[in-house]
């Protein structure tokens, strides 16, 4: 397990990049507030954005996990942990106003970009939409 990879995935780094082609800018590695061990795979600050590249074998794909048959119920306990971590991680940053995003490693990287697309322009016109409403509402009174 110590030989995993946390970070810097190969499906992670393909998704970054197809975000980075299309124009968007975001933090890689960003620690969830008020979580000290957990982080953000990719983060957009401004709008409150969190994208999960979750690997299919550690977050128990539906499609793609797989139960080792070696040391079985150990290898449960330690798969429900990470889905109870992740359900969690979802929970305490749905409170503080994020929007979460999870995507399976073996979701095509075009379509989970134009999810991530799609979630961050709404999030980024609402702001602005919200921001403009309120200077000018402040700007009207003086």
């Amino acid at each position: 397990m110590s030989g995993a990879k946390r970070r810097d995935t190969a499906p992670e780094v393909a998704l970054r990049r197809e975000l980075h082609a299309r124009g968007f800018r975001y933090r890689v590695a960003y620690p969830v507030p008020g979580q000290r061990r957990r982080t953000i795979d990719i983060a957009f600050t401004r709008t409150k954005v969190a994208v999960f590249v979750d690997g299919c074998f550690w977050h128990g794909c539906p499609e793609h996990g797989t139960k080792p048959r070696s040391n079985s119920v150990w290898w449960r306990e330690k798969l429900a942990a990470n889905a109870a971590r992740d359900a969690d991680t979802d929970r305490v940053l749905t409170e503080i106003g994020w929007q979460v995003v999870r995507v399976w490693e073996h979701d095509a990287n075009r379509n989970a970009a134009d999810l991530v697309e799609e979630l961050v322009c709404k999030r980024s016109q609402a702001l602005a939409s919200v921001g403009t409403s309120s200077r000018t509402g402040a700007f009207k009174q003086r």
